[in-house]
């Protein structure tokens, strides 16, 4: 990762050309719940779905990014993959928690991260039913509605709020929920928002003690991983290593040991 010094942008003007972005499409969300509501439509499966706003927004997003920064690239969920000769890259999701979007519940947000050399340096997460915006650049704190914020400091894992979420295919699911039967017990209690980012920012300003989930992509918790992170909570695999596909943990450092310990006997990384 190249120092903050030499990075090829300034977070802080990443982050001021994203956050207005993410800010209007939140805007449009908000509007079409209040009207007919989204044409829905399938993906991976019954319960992988899709919107025509989820293509309008990331249309949206990566056009008005490219605008200002056209040589950068842009990777996103709903396709999106422009290959460009800048080192940045923006890791965009348009619907984060698409399934509760159609829904009208509020577990849903716009989620944009510029990342460098495989990590991200800004982001922004806003959710517009919950009135939220959180931000982040790299060493430069994350931030909720432009009020500092920090993550929790659980004493042990057994007074524990732990986030996780489900994927899609159902023997996936299946093997999810034998999981939760072995770590249920051991802490307070269990919440699965539908919303990775929104989970990770979550864990950032304190409202969960800590998150985990399998299989997601890096659209999925790029901004919210730097938001976690710049709030004091340790992001990584189980091992330790850079988040990935195969998983992602977010606590506060004070229970990461513990958590790591809980998730690995009962085989969270094997779903």
């Amino acid at each position: 990762m190249t120092s903050g010094s030499q990075l090829p942008a300034d977070p802080t003007e990443l982050l001021a050309l994203a956050r207005p972005i993410a800010a209007d499409v939140a805007a449009r969300l908000e509007l079409t719940l209040e009207g007919e509501g989204p044409v829905i439509a399938t993906k991976s499966s019954p319960t992988d779905l899709v919107t025509e706003l989820d293509t309008w927004a990331e249309a949206y997003i990566t056009d008005g990014l490219l605008r200002a920064r056209p040589h950068d690239s842009v990777l996103g969920e709903e396709g999106a993959n422009v290959v460009g000769t800048s080192e940045v890259t923006w890791s965009i999701d348009p619907i984060d928690g698409t399934v509760n979007f159609v829904h009208g519940l509020p577990g849903f947000c716009v989620s944009i991260a510029a990342v460098v050399d495989g990590r991200s340096i800004a982001a922004v997460v806003a959710s517009p039913l919950h009135r939220d915006e959180f931000v982040a650049t790299l060493g430069g704190g994350a931030y909720r509605n432009d009020r500092p914020i920090r993550c929790a400091s659980p004493i042990s894992v057994a007074m524990a709020v732990i986030g996780t979420g489900f994927g899609y295919d159902p023997d996936r699911r299946a093997r999810q929920a034998q999981v939760l039967t072995q770590v249920l017990p051991r802490i307070a209690d269990i919440r699965r928002g539908g919303s990775a980012a929104l989970d990770l920012c979550s864990v950032a300003c304190g409202r969960l003690d800590g998150y985990w989930e399998v299989g997601l992509n890096p659209w999925d918790h790029a901004a919210g991983g730097l938001i976690a992170t710049e709030a004091g909570a340790r992001c990584a695999a189980l091992d330790g290593g850079p988040v990935s596909d195969r998983f992602v943990l977010a606590t506060s450092p004070l229970i990461w040991n513990d958590m790591v310990a809980l998730l690995t006997g009962a085989d969270a990384a094997a779903v």
